[in-house]
């Protein structure tokens, strides 16, 4: 029997860009309507490394919310090879810091600043689990020697698992996962201490999308999308009811001309679309009733949260997506799926 309407809790995003100035307040609405709350990537072009700095962008985000509205942003330290132990453990424990993430130097978008090798870090690891303070990790190796394809496996049998032995009570989120490696992996952990966020754009596509009929910038996002197989191993683990795994959008806004360069960026703008998207998988895996577990209660119980209060109702209506964001100087931003057609509306 087909179901019409899906009351939900309301979902969190454990993983998002919103970018600063004009293009955060053009992108912020789309997430602020639909979710409660959302984990804060520091990356921005000067990164958010210290507990001053992520007063300062929570403020700024803050300020460009919509009047009256109950979004939370909770804030994440941008690690470096120089981070401060003392600042971070401040910054946790006067809530201004929720996590801290991990970039691997020069795997993804601003992340020049991030850390070379994990031993210098070490003391702020060493740290974070002693107060109990997520790692979140950009799982991609840097070696110029591995191909792009195999950078998350590499990463998860290297370097992840140096994490895990060398830190055994170190909570860790695996960002934003694209191989049947890392699902396997984390689902395969028992202890609690280790989750992965998936994206919607991970679910629905393999990588022949950015080759279909050209070079499709639009969908090129890092890490990359992969073979069906491993795209079949996201959907199994997403849709599985296991809680380690949870909803990360990694929506991430550039304006067109960025996109479509010589030398394009990395991301995509989801959010506008996300739940959407992501329900749409659960109903085609036959498991919508497991779409409130992995959107609205795995992340926040990994993290010690409590659950949301409130709810959002989905109804069947085919919706056309709306295709840019305007930004006052003219650019645009393209929305993930912008064009198509999905099944599920926000009621």
């Amino acid at each position: 029997m087909t179901q019409d309407v899906l009351t939900v809790r309301r979902p969190d995003d454990w993983h998002l860009h919103l970018r600063d100035g004009d293009v955060l307040r053009a992108v912020l609405p789309a997430t602020a309507s639909q979710f409660s709350r959302a984990i804060i990537m520091p990356n921005l072009k000067l990164p958010v490394t210290t507990m001053a700095a992520a007063e300062a962008y929570r403020t700024r985000i803050l300020n460009a919310l919509p009047p009256d509205s109950g979004f939370t942003p909770l804030m994440t330290c941008y690690l470096c090879d120089n981070t401060e132990p003392a600042d971070l453990k401040s910054g946790f424990e006067r809530a201004i810091f929720t996590a801290a993430k991990l970039y691997p130097a020069g795997a993804t978008t601003h992340s020049e600043y991030g850390v070379t090798v994990v031993e210098r870090v070490a003391d702020v690891l060493s740290s974070m689990q002693e107060i109990g303070m997520p790692l979140l990790v950009h799982g991609e190796s840097t070696d110029p020697d591995v191909d792009v394809f195999d950078r998350e496996a590499v990463f998860v049998r290297t370097t992840l698992m140096q994490i895990l032995r060398d830190f055994p009570k170190l909570k860790v989120v695996l960002e934003h996962i694209t191989t049947e490696d890392a699902a396997e992996f984390v689902m395969r952990d028992e202890s609690g201490r280790l989750a992965a966020t998936i994206t919607p754009q991970h679910l629905m596509f393999n990588r022949n999308a950015m080759f279909a009929g050209g070079v499709r910038p639009h969908f090129y996002c890092l890490p990359v999308l992969k073979r069906e197989r491993h795209r079949q191993a996201l959907r199994r683990a997403a849709t599985s009811g296991c809680p380690n795994f949870f909803l990360g959008t990694d929506s991430a806004p550039h304006d067109i001309e960025a996109k479509e360069a010589a030398c394009g960026c990395a991301g995509i703008f989801s959010a506008p679309t996300a739940l959407q998207a992501f329900l749409t998988v659960f109903e085609q895996e036959n498991a919508l009733d497991r779409f409130e577990a992995f959107s609205s209660e795995h992340g926040a119980r990994f993290y010690g949260l409590p659950l949301n209060e409130g709810t959002i109702t989905f109804r069947r209506e085919e919706t056309r997506i709306c295709g840019n964001v305007e930004l006052p100087d003219g650019r645009r931003i393209r929305s993930f799926l912008a064009g198509d057609t999905l099944p599920w509306a926000i009621a």
